[in-house]
């Protein structure tokens, strides 16, 4: 069994720390958030402690209640905050922060010279699936043309960092893609091939946030099996696909 941390609690925390709690393969030893709590609270309806990380020493929480690996769906900036206790602790992450800068991502990549990394802007199983797809397609015919469309609720402001994914890995910029902010959308994402005589379009909806607990939760089991090193969720894939492949 996996002993688990997860920073963050937002809508996308609370999700994802209902499917870890559930999963007998792990255990939700905590959950942090950034800002201050009260000392003694629980997530609702259990004993697992609630902690803000302002006011805090991480390392001697960690101490106390020591884990397996980190879950973060936080900021950007939490990284650097417990990088360090990564290496010193030997943790494995499994990251879904979609507004890394290089910097931040370099230090990343730097962390998988002393344990397990995983960086995904988007941890669903589906939209990874997606990207492999088009990948492929992308190959197959680099004649085509190429649209991508994202949806989500109003509220957010700027182009999902999954489209941002979508676009760098069939190397098209920015303009190809079109954003939409329409009520409380969790997230739409297509790609849509245009060929002379037809079109194709994969598509991903979100319908729940729990489907990043999901895909946290088979980036975890999977990542256990990998050696120390930075990884995407391709990576974790491309083992399924190999695997696969020897068995036929």
């Amino acid at each position: 069994m996996i002993k688990i941390g997860l920073v963050g609690y937002g809508k996308a925390g609370h999700a994802v720390a209902q499917v870890l709690r559930d999963d007998p393969r792990f255990e939700l030893c905590w959950v942090a958030r950034r800002s201050a709590c009260a000392d003694g609270h629980t997530l609702q309806g259990s004993e697992i402690p609630l902690i803000g990380l302002e006011g805090i020493s991480l390392s001697n929480w960690l101490d106390d209640h020591p884990v397996d690996a980190l879950v973060d769906f936080s900021v950007p900036e939490s990284l650097m905050e417990y990088g360090e206790e990564l290496k010193r602790r030997n943790m494995m992450l499994v990251s879904a922060i979609s507004a890394y800068t290089e910097t931040q991502l370099d230090y990343a990549r730097s962390l998988g010279g002393y344990t397990r990394i995983l960086c995904s802007p988007n941890i669903t199983l589906g939209i990874n699936f997606l990207i492999m797809a088009a990948k492929l397609l992308r190959s197959i015919a680099p004649f085509a043309d190429v649209e991508i469309l994202e949806q989500h609720f109003k509220e957010k402001p700027e182009i999902s960092g999954t489209a941002r994914k979508i676009a760098e890995s069939l190397e098209l910029g920015s303009e190809k893609i079109t954003s939409l902010r329409l009520g409380g959308i969790v997230g739409h994402h297509e790609v849509i091939f245009g060929f002379p005589y037809q079109t194709v379009r994969l598509t991903h909806d979100s319908i729940k946030r729990e489907a990043f607990g999901t895909g946290a939760a088979f980036a975890l089991d999977e990542l256990a099996l990998f050696d120390k090193g930075f990884y995407i969720f391709d990576d974790l894939l491309m083992k399924k696909l190999r695997e696969q492949l020897t068995v036929q």
